[in-house]
């Protein structure tokens, strides 16, 4: 009898010890896979406008007409795939640069851009709209900066 006993007792912990390694195993691979398995975090796209100097200051906001303005123009992709964007630069309404840039996820694209504008004015916009893949429509950022042309 007692013999019967033992045997069910060294089952029950050869049991118990088959699960408890199987349990390590199975916490070890879930924890390898939240360490390999990066989070996905916010989608979104920078944009921004720089002074000549690449700072934020030093905007071109008073000119004389027929002399440069300069700003650097950055786009940085953190969409997590590649994005072909749509730059449109608008002085006072008119389109004066459509270009196209594409950035894979995490790049940087910064260009430097010069303006003339061939009138005077008070608070004349100078407006900086990026458009996201194939929509043409719905402006997805933009900026703008208000420019007074003096003679």
């Amino acid at each position: 009898m007692r013999l019967r006993g033992i045997e069910k007792q060294n089952r029950l912990d050869s049991l118990l010890s088959f699960i408890l390694i199987i349990s390590i195993i199975v916490s070890i691979s879930v924890t390898i896979y939240v360490i390999v398995t990066p989070k996905q975090g916010e989608r979104f796209t920078e944009f921004y406008i720089l002074g000549p100097n690449g700072t934020a200051s030093d905007y071109p906001t008073v000119l004389k007409q027929g002399e440069p303005g300069k700003v650097i123009i950055g786009i940085v992709n953190h969409e997590y795939d590649t994005v072909l964007y749509r730059l449109v630069v608008r002085f006072d309404n008119s389109t004066i640069e459509d270009r196209t840039v594409e950035l894979s996820n995490n790049e940087t694209w910064e260009h430097p851009f010069s303006f003339r504008p061939d009138r005077t004015g008070r608070h004349q916009k100078l407006e900086f709209l990026l458009y996201k893949q194939d929509d043409d429509v719905v402006v997805y950022r933009s900026l703008h900066l208000w420019v007074d042309v003096v003679q």
